[in-house]
């Protein structure tokens, strides 16, 4: 069979010679315990007092071990015992004695006012009869006990917290400023912030649209500056054409007023010579100015087309040439290859207005 297991308190009253009285002695060491202001020693010196007349045969010692690990199992037991084994006037003594022991000096300490309660209930003594008994020997009734779950009864019983717990609730709101103006401060750095970033990128936007105006304009003007150079070089040619045709025109005449007035004699030798001196000077005239190219086929080569091509033809090559030598696409290389990129897509768009005006 297996050893049967007893509590602490069990094997005490198993030992002990009357178990009334250890029980009686559990009590007691249990209100002594719950007493203020007492040193352990004034505990044994005042249960020893009580106890000189009690048959338990036993130490002090294991009671208040059990009496300071507040064994409610014990405590409960221990009243069994005084209910079953005592009478009625028998256990209005144990809490004549518990009444006694918890208010010794005077104060009724909060832990024993409800103790003393317990105990009674334990004991089946009525709460009139604890009122009626308490009054009796201490000259006051037993009031309420205080509730230490209110708040008033700490703000009474420990100022001290209260105070330091309001000395932390100023620190904690001295704190709660402090970084709500460092939030604040931070807050305006960041917009202060955000606000040179914005105002930056406005300027360098201003400055490369500034830029951007310039470049269009410059190019504008070395477009134009082109353009008229190249109607100057147009009227500088066409001028010297005119005037080589006036010159030839008049070299002409001068040799057929001079074989008109020569003898008869000399008209044939005159005439063949003005002939061929005629002949000499417009074959020179001729060789000297080349015959002008074919403007049609220029143009259809400016635009990479074949004869015999349509309008929506000549459009279409016109766009895609357009597209790729267009001065735009060159604004980041030299103002030469600027210059050169705006003389092709002139040639261009010469061609182009040529080609659509034949094609019409």
């Amino acid at each position: 069979m297996p050893i049967a297991r007893f509590s602490p308190f069990e094997l005490l009253l198993l030992q002990s010679r009357s178990q009334v009285d250890t029980a009686k002695l559990l009590l007691l060491a249990w209100i002594l315990v719950h007493r203020q202001h007492v040193s352990e020693g004034q505990r044994r010196r005042r249960l020893a007092q009580v106890c000189a007349h009690f048959r338990h045969g036993h130490e002090l010692a294991p009671v208040m071990h059990i009496a300071r690990q507040r064994d409610l199992k014990a405590i409960q037991l221990a009243a069994e015992v005084i209910r079953k084994e005592c009478s009625a006037e028998h256990s209005l003594g144990v809490m004549h004695q518990a009444i006694t022991v918890a208010t010794d000096n005077g104060d009724l300490s909060l832990s024993n006012h409800y103790i003393l309660r317990f105990v009674a209930d334990l004991l089946n003594v009525l709460p009139t009869t604890l009122g009626t008994l308490f009054k009796e020997l201490t000259g006051r009734a037993l009031a309420l006990p205080e509730d230490p779950s209110r708040d008033a009864y700490w703000r009474t019983h420990d100022a001290d917290y209260y105070a330091q717990q309001a000395r932390k609730a100023e620190e904690a709101a001295r704190q709660a400023r402090e970084a709500q103006e460092k939030a604040e401060q931070q807050e305006k750095r960041r917009q202060e912030e955000e606000a040179q970033r914005a105002h930056s990128k406005a300027q360098e936007k201003a400055e490369r649209e500034r830029a951007r105006s310039d470049k269009s304009r410059d190019d504008k003007a070395r477009k134009d500056q082109a353009r008229n150079e190249k109607a100057r070089q147009q009227q500088e040619h066409a001028r010297r054409k005119k005037e080589e045709r006036e010159r030839a025109k008049r070299q002409q005449q001068n040799s057929k007023s001079g074989s008109q007035k020569g003898s008869q004699q000399g008209s044939y030798q005159g005439s063949r010579q003005g002939y061929q001196n005629g002949y000499q000077h417009s074959h020179q005239q001729r060789s000297s100015t080349p015959a002008p190219p074919d403007r049609t086929t220029r143009a259809l080569a400016v635009l990479e087309l074949s004869p015999g091509v349509t309008q929506a033809e000549v459009r279409r090559a016109y766009r895609r040439m357009a597209q790729l030598h267009h001065p735009d696409r060159f604004y980041t290389q030299s103002e030469h290859q600027i210059a050169l990129a705006s003389a092709r897509f002139q040639r261009i768009k010469s061609a182009y207005d040529y080609l659509m005006q034949t094609y019409r």
